[in-house]
């Protein structure tokens, strides 16, 4: 299984699950987690997704989120889940 960290912030607002879902959806991409949480008058959401099944590369999916996170007036990022653990071991 090829696994990566999806976050999301931005103002609270309707519809921003469902934006990223559907992003995720339209590109094969499996949520296998998720969390999300308000802090203050900002949404935040992280998910572990599986992109096996997704045929973009990496850095293609990058892109495609920082640009569609941008059009929502949101940050969305993504990371392998490896990097992630490397980038967050104390």
């Amino acid at each position: 299984m090829s696994q990566s960290i999806i976050s999301v912030i931005g103002k609270d607002r309707v519809g921003i699950a469902y934006n990223v879902s559907k992003l995720l959806a339209e590109n094969q991409i499996n949520i296998v987690n998720i969390s999300q949480q308000l802090m203050g008058e900002f949404f935040t959401m992280i998910i572990l997704v599986d992109t096996r099944q997704c045929s973009k590369t990496p850095p293609q999916l990058a892109e495609l989120f920082a640009a569609e996170g941008k059009k929502l007036s949101l940050e969305i990022r993504i990371q392998n889940e490896e990097i992630f653990h490397a980038m967050h071991r104390i």
